[in-house]
């Protein structure tokens, strides 16, 4: 039997601390709040009342399948709820799914990371005093999350408006860093969620302070910056999991981890199946293709193992715990991760479609960039006049050849050109912004009129994003 231990530094609180605040704080910057609204009844379902069905689910099958006592099986149930779709939303985007279904599962993955790591901390310290009264629990609950997101926009606002007199990557960087950790332990001496209040800072600096406080180098920067900080916490704690994790329990229990996954698996479809279809007898409905993909896509990741590394030393069944976690979060990344893809083409959800219009399409372009990158060669002299003019005339013919089957193409199908008219609007419209943007740095415009303009180019954004969703 292969025996590590963690640091000694490494206490649970610690664990929180270094941990938590990172791969929050880089998920809720990226989400934008607009893109929520038609399924954010259902996102609301999935990420709060979902949370707790599949809490409850998985606690009381992993008490009556496993014999774990009923509040440490309901802990488990709490560390498993969250999903933490990343493999998921890249195949999403290299697939071309459609965007309502990449925004629901997103949005959820989120909202429900707060609200499994509320519930976490008061199941913890229910087994800690010995006592857990329901009622007493839901007010905690609703206490904390209030104030989470009281404290979390507060902090997030001020940052907001102190980024908009600063122009320096690396200090508004620093900035957010600060914020994340700050909004985070604020929160805990607060006696209010910091998990919350986390994700309430990043929401509102996403939404408020990168859209009109940042440059659009400031921006790029601080999303690599988040990106790679998320990949690199995600990492460690995949590590120091595995450092804690006895091999040879790990081995002697694959019984009981194949059996808690089957738990989790059973509380992610009760609450999917469950609730989304109330989502959309309140708001906008989501297809059953869709449900399909929320349950195979709720994979379990870093913030499972994050809660399940913050138990205290003492915990009961501890070693048990992160044995069963980390075989769920590696059995769930490795077997769903793998079985997207082929679910999305056997659903008919991904829009690509290498059809003849298509592939036309992929020729004209390439021939675009070989003329251009020919018209290039010659004028930096890389090839002499005559070789240029032979492969000129070459180029141009196939690139005719190309424009001909497309217009024909399109000829027999005009709403073929549909979805290229939504790209280049979307795209324009970014432009617009950009250069808005760059404007009121220079001074050229003022920052209310400009954040007017922006304003409306992004409810211009809204409407072209609703129709494409509603044409797919």
């Amino acid at each position: 039997m292969l025996v590590s231990h963690k640091p000694d530094w490494l206490t649970p609180g610690v664990t929180l601390v270094v941990f938590l605040p990172p791969l929050l704080f880089e998920g809720s910057l990226k989400i934008n709040i607009r893109h929520l609204r038609e399924n954010a009844v259902t996102i609301l379902l999935l990420a709060t009342i979902g949370v707790f069905v599949a809490a409850l689910v998985t606690g009381f099958a992993a008490h009556w399948i496993l014999g774990l006592p009923i509040l440490v099986a309901l802990i488990f149930g709490a560390i498993t709820a969250a999903t933490d779709p990343i493999s998921v939303l890249s195949i999403f985007r290299e697939m071309a799914v459609p965007q309502g279904l990449a925004i629901t599962v997103e949005g959820e993955s989120l909202f429900n990371d707060g609200t499994a790591a509320v519930l976490y901390g008061i199941l913890v310290a229910g087994v800690a005093s010995g006592t857990l009264g329901i009622w007493s629990g839901v007010q905690d609950f609703v206490l904390q999350v209030l104030g989470g997101i009281a404290l979390g926009g507060g902090l997030g606002y001020l940052l907001s408006k102190l980024t908009q007199r600063i122009d320096d990557p690396q200090i508004e960087i620093t900035l957010t860093t600060v914020l994340a950790y700050s909004s985070y332990l604020a929160g805990q001496s607060l006696r209010v969620s910091g998990v919350i209040a986390t994700v309430a800072a990043g929401i509102t600096l996403g939404n408020m302070g990168t859209r009109v406080g940042m440059s659009a180098r400031t921006r790029i920067a601080l999303w690599s910056f988040w990106e790679y900080a998320s990949f690199a916490i995600n990492s460690v704690v995949f590590l120091l999991i595995g450092l804690q994790v006895h091999v040879g329990s790990l081995l002697r229990q694959w019984r009981p981890t194949l059996l808690a996954l089957a738990t989790v698996t059973l509380g992610r479809v009760l609450s999917v199946y469950g609730l989304v279809p109330l989502g959309g007898v309140i708001s906008q409905p989501i297809p059953l293709r869709w449900q399909h993909v929320l349950v195979a896509g709720g994979i379990r990741g870093a913030l499972a193992l994050a809660l399940a590394l913050s138990l205290p030393s003492g915990f009961p069944h501890r070693e048990e715990l992160l044995t069963m976690t980390f075989g769920v979060v590696a059995v769930s990344i490795i077997v769903q991760g793998f079985s997207i893809r082929p679910l999305l083409r056997l659903l008919g959800i991904s829009n690509v479609h290498e059809d003849a219009y298509e592939l036309a399409r992929v020729k004209q372009i390439a021939m675009s960039s070989a003329r251009s990158e020919l018209d290039n060669l010659f004028h930096n002299n890389v090839i002499s006049t005559p070789a240029y003019e032979r492969l000129r005339q070459e180029l141009d013919s196939r690139l005719e050849q190309a424009k001909a089957q497309v217009a024909e193409l399109y000829e027999s199908d005009s709403s073929r050109i549909q979805p290229e008219m939504q790209f280049a609007k979307m795209k324009l419209i970014a432009a617009e912004k950009s250069s808005l943007e760059q404007a009121i740095h220079q001074g050229l415009i003022s920052q209310q009129r400009a954040s007017e303009l922006i304003e409306a180019a992004d409810q211009e954004l809204d409407k072209l994003a609703s129709g494409e969703k509603g044409s797919t």
